[in-house]
C-alpha cells in the first residue's frame, strides 16, 4: 500500500512538472554571418503554437527591432478559438510585420476563415512563394512551401523569384522537405518545426529528433521545438521555444 502511495505521489508529481513545462517562456538567440552589404537583419520565428496563448510579457520583453516576425505553421488548428488566432496575431505584430507559412493542423481551423483573419490583420501568407523583407538594404528573400499535408509543395516555385545574388530564407512547417532542396548558394537559412522536438523526452531519447540550430558550410538550419502542444499539454526534455535569429551582413 506504501508503495502504491509513493508511486501515485511521483506520477502526479511528474505530471505537474510537464504541465508546468509546457508553459514556460524560452526566447533562443541565433546569429549567423553573412555577406553582403553592412548591416543587422533580426528575424523572430515561432512555430506550433497550436491552442497556446503567446505570453505577452515574453513580448513586451523583447525591446529590439525585428525585422520580420514568422509563424512557421500550425499557428491553430481544431481547439484554437478565433478569439485566441486574433490575440496572438496582436500579439506578434507588437515587434514587427508578420508572415505566415501553412502546417498541417492550420486549416482544421477552416482555410477561408484563417485567410480572412490574416487578410484584415495584414499578415502575408507565404506559399509556394518568395516574398522581400522590406526596408533592409539587402535583397533578402522569405521563400516558403505550402505543407506536406496538401500534396502541394513546390519548391521549385517557392525559389523562381530568388537570384544567386540575394539572401534567402526558406521555411518549411514539416523539416523532411529540406532534403528535397537542392542545396543553392542563396540558400543561407532553412527554418522548419512540426515535431515539437520530440515533446516528451527520456534522456536522449523520443519520437523524434530534439530542436537544435547548426550550421554546415555556410548554411544554417533552425529545427524548433515549437511553442505550444498537440493533443495533452505536456513536455518533458523538449521546453518550448521560440527564436530570435540575427543575421549580420558584412561585406
Amino acid at each position: 500500500m506504501i508503495v502504491l502511495l509513493i508511486l501515485l505521489i511521483v506520477s502526479l508529481g511528474l505530471l505537474v512538472y510537464m504541465f508546468k513545462q509546457a508553459f514556460e517562456n524560452h526566447v533562443l538567440h541565433h546569429e549567423l554571418q553573412l555577406s553582403g552589404k553592412d548591416e543587422k537583419v533580426s528575424l523572430f520565428f515561432i512555430s506550433d503554437v497550436h491552442v497556446r496563448k503567446i505570453n505577452s510579457e515574453m513580448m513586451n520583453k523583447i525591446n529590439k527591432k525585428i525585422d520580420a516576425v514568422i509563424i512557421g505553421g500550425d499557428f491553430a488548428d481544431k481547439r484554437t478559438s478565433i478569439k485566441r488566432i486574433n490575440e496572438n496575431i496582436d500579439l506578434l505584430k507588437i515587434l514587427g510585420p508578420v508572415y505566415f507559412v501553412w502546417g498541417n493542423n492550420d486549416r482544421e481551423v477552416g482555410e477561408s476563415t484563417l485567410r480572412k483573419i490574416f487578410s484584415e490583420k495584414d499578415v502575408v501568407i507565404i506559399e509556394n512563394d518568395a516574398t522581400l523583407i522590406p526596408n533592409i538594404e539587402n535583397r533578402c528573400w522569405i521563400s516558403a512551401v505550402d505543407d506536406t499535408s496538401s500534396r502541394n509543395v513546390r519548391i521549385e516555385d517557392a525559389l523562381k523569384k530568388c537570384s544567386n545574388e540575394d539572401l534567402v530564407i526558406f521555411i518549411s512547417h514539416n523539416p523532411e522537405v529540406f532534403a528535397k532542396v537542392k542545396q543553392k548558394e542563396n540558400i543561407k537559412l532553412k527554418l522548419g518545426g512540426h515535431f515539437h522536438g520530440g515533446q516528451i523526452r527520456i534522456g536522449p531519447l523520443g519520437m523524434h529528433q530534439h530542436g537544435y540550430f547548426k550550421v554546415d558550410k555556410g548554411v544554417a538550419t533552425l529545427i524548433s521545438n515549437g511553442y505550444g502542444t498537440s493533443m495533452l499539454p505536456l513536455r518533458l526534455g523538449a521546453k518550448p521555444q521560440c527564436h530570435i535569429i540575427d543575421l549580420i551582413i558584412m561585406k
